[in-house]
């Protein structure tokens, strides 16, 4: 999941629906309510949030900080205008990355992925077994070829993969796959999409590489 943040609901809800047609779910917040998320949201909230995307607000620059003390995962800053002095005062303040609008969600996607890789947090290709996940869109590929998946299922085996070794909940994957505030979808969908994942996984490999267990969780690589 990306969380947006800016003043202007025009900006927010674009980037929302512009990361649902790349199958990435996104919330969108105002500063004010974005502070206060961020202070109070639970632990398994704040895990499933991929990137932060931070628009032009005032006092923009007292958001890293804040971030790192919850999560480590990237921070983006969008630039209205080109700027040098902006751009340092944004990496002195902890961004990782200032990009100039308009950019492509693609981009931005591109961008996370490549400072995952910088972190040591992610090589671009994941491999658990015969599966191997890709950060950069492509498909999934499983016992050495590649496997078309709905994107979301493709989601949930990535998210999986990431967290290989131990176990997420029906929850965590939900709030990865839709996004901690829709409430259009009903949490038990992720049932049927993690079914029909299994299937297909099975059918491929001959048996399921998917563990799960009652009141633990769902996992890949774990007992």
């Amino acid at each position: 999941m990306i969380v947006v943040v800016d003043n202007r609901e025009l900006v927010t809800e674009g980037y929302q629906s512009l990361f649902g047609r790349e199958g990435i779910s996104a919330a969108g917040f105002k500063p004010e309510e974005f502070r206060e998320w961020v202070e109070t949201a639970p632990d398994a909230d704040l895990s499933a949030v991929e990137a932060f995307l931070l628009g032009d607000f005032n006092d923009r620059s007292s958001c890293p900080r804040l971030i790192r003390s919850r999560s480590r995962a990237p921070m983006i800053a969008l630039a209205e205008a080109r700027s040098l002095d902006g751009t340092l005062d944004l990496f002195a303040a902890g961004v990782d990355d200032v990009v100039a609008k308009p950019v492509h969600v693609k981009e931005i996607l591109a961008r996370v992925g490549a400072i995952r890789r910088r972190e040591g947090h992610d090589s671009g290709r994941t491999v658990v077994g015969e599966i191997a996940v890709f950060s950069d869109g492509r498909d999934a590929e499983v016992a050495g070829e590649t496997i078309a998946l709905p994107r979301r299922e493709r989601r949930i085996l990535e998210y999986l993969v990431a967290n290989r070794g131990r176990r997420v909940s029906k929850q965590q994957l939900f709030s990865a796959i839709y996004g901690i505030f829709d409430e259009n979808v009903e949490e038990n969908v992720i049932e049927s999409h993690i079914s029909k994942l299994r299937k297909k996984l099975k059918m491929r490999l001959g048996y399921d590489p998917v563990s799960s267990k009652r009141y633990l969780g769902y996992g890949i690589g774990v007992d």
